[in-house]
């Protein structure tokens, strides 16, 4: 029966050669008894490396729900879940390439990601803001200007950061790095006086970071940051399966167990975020 499978699988992507067609993710699932998920290793509390070596965090969490419901609307005894490590600058590509079939960290849905892959219902709600040294006399964006900002290169935040400082016309240096962890060491040595992140990643390294410079979050967030599951592009069945496997998570009231587990320590979820989780329960 698997031989079958695969066979009727490839033979429908041999008649897709040279032509457009559109992404049959769950056929390939069922085929092969197999999901693949990335996820970031240091992108705590929504995805990261555990103890234990697997994956953890928020989104795992979420995207953990998402493969039994599919499993479940599939009607499979067993789905295996592959899960692929990735770097903040490989995950669109990591969907578009067909390495992964979602991906469970922290991307911000956008409409120039929208072009490259489709997204999921949200699933969280952030803003970016500022991790700043506590001597920086930096309280709110305005107070940047002369300062050294470190940003990671290609994400939302570095667009919105730049768009926040030419509104209030401040002149601050903008250094671009190429990870959370490079941002927060040029803090830790003196070498940026503050680091641009999605506040709740920024609260994640204020409570378990040592640095030997006192720090402090700004009193201010920047820019809207929705996080959805970036997904292949001109598959609806997959869509629509990822997002029945989300509506039910809001709907049943089991998104509150994944909060509080791992975001319940930073205080309960705002009123913006509690009205998306009652926006994406969608019915049947």
């Amino acid at each position: 029966m698997r031989f079958a499978s695969l066979a009727l699988l490839l033979l429908a992507q041999m008649m897709c050669c040279g032509q457009a067609c559109a992404a049959d993710t769950l056929a390939r699932i069922k085929a092969t008894g197999e999901i693949r998920m990335g996820y970031f290793e240091t992108s705590a509390p929504f995805s990261s490396i555990g103890p234990d070596k697997s994956p953890q965090g928020y989104s795992v969490d979420l995207c953990q729900r998402i493969a039994a419901g599919i499993q479940r609307q599939l009607g499979l005894a067993q789905l295996k879940t592959t899960w692929v490590p990735l770097g903040l600058g490989e995950r669109i590509e990591a969907v578009r390439g067909g390495r992964i079939d979602i991906e469970c960290g922290t991307t911000t849905w956008s409409f120039s990601r929208q072009q490259l892959v489709d997204f999921s219902l949200m699933t969280f709600i952030d803003g970016a803001s500022l991790l700043a040294a506590a001597d920086s006399g930096i309280r709110r964006i305005t107070d940047a200007g002369g300062k050294r900002i470190a940003v990671i290169r290609g994400t939302t935040t570095e667009s919105a950061l730049a768009a926040a400082l030419a509104r209030d016309n401040v002149k601050a240096e903008v250094i671009g790095v190429d990870s959370r962890e490079q941002g927060l060491a040029l803090l830790a040595e003196g070498r940026a006086d503050a680091f641009a992140s999605d506040r709740f990643l920024l609260l994640n390294a204020l409570a378990s970071t040592g640095s030997p410079r006192p720090l402090r979050l700004i009193d201010e967030d920047f820019s809207v940051e929705p996080y959805a599951l970036p997904l292949p592009r001109d598959d609806a069945g997959f869509r629509l399966a990822v997002n029945r496997s989300l509506a039910e998570v809001f709907r049943s009231g089991d998104i509150s167990r994944v909060y509080e587990r791992w975001l319940g320590r930073f205080g309960q979820p705002s009123v913006l975020l509690s009205a998306l989780y009652y926006l994406q329960q969608v019915p049947e």
